[in-house]
């Protein structure tokens, strides 16, 4: 019925945030296979897409002019300055999701967690990501192969910084020691939200 929620519709904005390496993308990307009725928020960049990304569908791509005016009129629910870059999140893909019935999660950073939860405090879970130890972390960011050893001892510094600021902000912590149960685990806290 127009105007009534879905038999299904779950109005969540689940916030999943981790330090990097602790494998947030991945468990994002299962839950989604798992659970049509969530969506993902395309995001507003100023960067190039790269090569197979597709206007509103990866990103809605634009320039650092048209993104600076949106900041003025108060259209992102959250937005950061990365690497040269600008990206955020506009209140209007929510609302959009939302039209559809659809909960929505976000892979995001915990500044924009935070923001995401300032503006919808009844709707927002945030659930922190943690690998199963600092050594676990370093074994995995190693692994990947993609960072210099400068870079690794970063990471690794914003991980501590990171967890600190989560304990006081989030919700919950779920550690993906594997990545099966913590999808059960992740699950259990989309199901059942904290009451008040």
């Amino acid at each position: 019925m127009k105007g009534k929620p879905q038999k299904n519709f779950n109005p969540i904005l689940l916030v999943l945030s981790a330090p990097s390496g602790a494998g947030k993308t991945t468990l994002a990307r299962k839950f989604l296979e798992k659970h049509p009725d969530f969506g993902v928020s395309v995001s507003y960049t100023t960067r190039k897409p790269r090569r197979g990304e597709k206007e509103g569908i990866h990103y809605y791509f634009t320039d650092p002019q048209t993104f600076q005016e949106m900041i003025a009129r108060k259209e992102f629910v959250e937005w950061a300055h990365v690497h040269d870059d600008w990206y955020g999140t506009p209140f209007s893909e929510i609302e959009r999701l939302h039209g559809q019935g659809k909960g929505i999660l976000f892979d995001i950073d915990i500044q924009g967690g935070v923001n995401i939860y300032k503006a919808y405090p009844d709707r927002t879970l945030l659930v922190f990501i943690l690998p199963p130890s600092m050594e676990e972390l370093e074994r995995r960011l190693r692994n990947r192969k993609t960072d210099d050893e400068k870079t690794i001892e970063k990471r690794l510094k914003n991980a501590q910084k990171e967890i600190s600021i989560a304990r006081d902000k989030y919700d919950y912590f779920l550690v993906n020691d594997d990545l099966e149960e913590a999808l059960k685990e992740l699950e259990m806290i989309a199901a059942f939200p904290q009451e008040g």
